[in-house]
């Protein structure tokens, strides 16, 4: 049987962990040649391109260092999957950041940080990899956003503004490649079974004075109606759809994964 992703070249960022890291594995095992990019130990990174290379039948997956918050970097990145891999087909913009703090206290650095690793790489991103897609008749953007990307929240406000506005740029370009085959599309999980999204509960629990599952249901998760983790693995499945065949036809839109968070 035919794999859904049988070659394609996907470049998946802040795909040494979490989200990026599911989708990049999901993607590979569909078929895919995949480019990883991101932060984090030298065993981890080892053990993600370990991972990743052998759902695609290689030693390692290829893997750029580019520092997200530096457009220079960002083409160089998308330059050496189309040197090394032949393409980048795909495009999953999915490195992210946060800082929470009241907005009179946030720190400016930290601000603008957050903007320019959660919002404006996506724009370098696209920008660098959009004229391959046209060129070879095909390409498939697909943003990581975030449920604070369509509703907000208190004390995140460079989170939330940098995912508004990923929401808008989604849209915008969907527009611009609409009569040709590129898509361009955005995700918005909401609470996300990550470790440093569980390493929060613990905190809470200590802080109001409740058991770990209390403070995960009625706190981390008090916005999110089916109180349980959105998994990696469905925020993968939905990427996988998106990059997938009969799936044209989707595009500008902004897709919840969020246990019923944005429909109250």
């Amino acid at each position: 049987m035919t794999k859904k992703l049988e070659g394609r070249v996907a470049l998946v960022t802040g795909s040494t962990s979490g989200i990026g890291l599911a989708i990049a594995l999901g993607f590979a095992r569909e078929g895919a040649r995949v480019m990883l990019n991101g932060f984090g130990s030298p065993d981890d990174i080892a053990k993600a391109r370990a991972a990743v290379g052998e759902a695609m039948g290689m030693a390692e997956a290829p893997y750029s260092p580019a520092d997200m918050s530096k457009p220079e970097e960002i083409r160089g990145m998308v330059a050496a999957c189309q040197a090394e891999l032949g393409a980048c087909d795909i495009l999953v913009n999915n490195a992210g950041i946060q800082f929470v703090s009241p907005v009179e206290e946030f720190p400016d650095d930290k601000f603008d940080r957050i903007i320019a690793i959660n919002f404006t790489s996506n724009f370098h991103a696209i920008k660098a990899a959009l004229p391959g897609m046209k060129a070879r008749g095909f390409g498939r953007i697909v943003n990581v956003a975030s449920a604070h990307g369509l509703v907000a929240s208190p004390f995140k406000t460079a989170y939330v503004a940098a995912k508004h506005a990923v929401v808008g740029l989604t849209k915008s370009v969907a527009l611009e490649v609409a009569r040709g085959p590129v898509t361009c599309n955005a995700i918005c999980p909401g609470f996300v079974r990550t470790p440093l999204a569980e390493a929060q509960v613990k905190p809470l629990a200590e802080k109001h004075g409740v058991s770990e599952d209390k403070a995960l249901t009625d706190f981390l998760l008090d916005r999110q109606p089916t109180k349980r983790w959105v998994e990696v693995e469905e925020v993968a499945e939905m990427a996988l759809f998106l990059c997938g065949p009969n799936s044209g036809s989707i595009n500008g839109t902004a897709l919840s994964i969020d246990g019923g968070w944005t429909a109250q």
